[in-house]
């Protein structure tokens, strides 16, 4: 067991698991809380660049499903005729000091699995960097007329017009402790500050969390989509692998997310769970080069170059009820004044 995947067992098991832990998360909380007040008295400013800008970010860890809920923002703000900017570090890739722009073709190992998925969905100026602030500014200077940053909600330097949290209702905050002794970055209260919480749901299945009262709550169902395959682009239901043993590779944040779900399409999985954001290695695979594989589609940017012949992505769609969407995007537009036609809920 991978050191990422040790650790979400003891944040998301029983609590006094974490006791020894609890004295480390006090220190951080303590230290988030100063950074905070520091920008609150004005010791630390936060810095405007010449576009709105969305945050679209969590408090916990990994695992709620913040990229495709950026993602979708952004095709929405693009589909109102909107140039849309993403913005996010780039983990996973080595080139994160300097702002960078991604395009399809770039390589996930120097920007980073997560940008190249925002690269390949069209329509947008997806730009890496350490620095939210200069990453920001470079999108506007390449045309940019809002810039949606995927993650850095803790990233306080760079000025938000609108803040969004998103949040696992099936897991929420876990052992509710903050890192190292749980998954999260900010105490549970911050929620009660941002504009609108997503709350993210895998199936039917038992809610945990419920959003705090003030902010704009929605709710957005994450399911699974077509396999498509990695070598040809062929698209096939789940359904068609039913019957045989099938190879499941994941390298996100909640794997167990995944390999759920697919067992829960009635396949029959052996699953391989990855450490958030790394990468097979091709010389050392944990199942034969042709076997049947599907993976998610933030591992499969990460083989294009090595794919056998069945190995697959499944898609993941989200999904928001029309009245959630519109109040979503009604308040994103009334805090950035962004106007626009032709959006397209779903």
């Amino acid at each position: 067991m991978s050191l990422d995947h040790a650790l979400q067992r003891l944040w998301y098991g029983p609590r006094w698991v974490s006791l020894p832990l609890w004295p480390l998360g006090w220190i951080f909380r303590a230290g988030v809380a100063v950074r905070r007040a520091l920008y609150g008295a004005g010791a630390l400013r936060a810095e405007r660049v010449a576009v709105p800008v969305v945050v679209v970010g969590n408090l916990s860890v990994g695992g709620t499903g913040k990229t495709p809920v950026a993602a979708w923002l952004a095709r929405q703000l693009a589909l109102r005729g909107h140039r849309v900017g993403v913005v996010l570090r780039g983990y996973g890739g080595r080139a994160t000091d300097l702002p960078r722009i991604v395009t399809p073709d770039s390589d996930p190992a120097e920007v980073g699995d997560e940008a190249v998925l925002h690269a390949l969905a069209g329509q947008r100026v997806v730009v890496t960097g350490a620095d939210r602030v200069a990453a920001a500014r470079r999108a506007a200077e390449a045309g940019a007329e809002v810039v949606v940053c995927d993650d850095g909600l803790q990233h306080l330097r760079l000025a938000r017009d609108v803040e969004i949290a998103v949040v696992d209702a099936a897991r929420g905050f876990g052992n509710r402790q903050l890192l190292p002794a749980g998954p999260l970055r900010e105490p549970p209260g911050r929620l009660e500050h941002v504009d609108a919480v997503v709350l993210t749901e895998r199936g039917p299945g038992r809610r945990s969390f419920a959003a705090p009262r003030g902010p704009l709550a929605v709710t957005a169902r994450l399911a699974l989509g077509d396999a498509v395959n990695l070598a040809t682009s062929e698209r096939r239901p789940l359904d068609a692998f039913r019957g045989r043993t099938i190879h499941a590779v994941a390298g996100i944040g909640h794997p167990e997310a995944f390999f759920g779900a697919l067992r829960a399409a009635g396949l029959a999985v052996e699953s391989h769970a990855l450490a958030d954001h790394a990468a097979l290695d091709p010389v050392a695979l944990p199942f034969p080069v042709d076997a049947t594989v599907l993976m998610t589609a933030k591992d499969a940017v990460k083989c294009r170059s090595f794919a056998g012949a069945d190995w697959w992505f499944v898609d993941l769609a989200v999904g928001l009820e029309r009245t959630d969407a519109g109040a979503l995007l009604a308040l994103v537009l009334e805090r950035t004044g962004l106007t626009g036609t032709g959006v397209q809920i779903g």
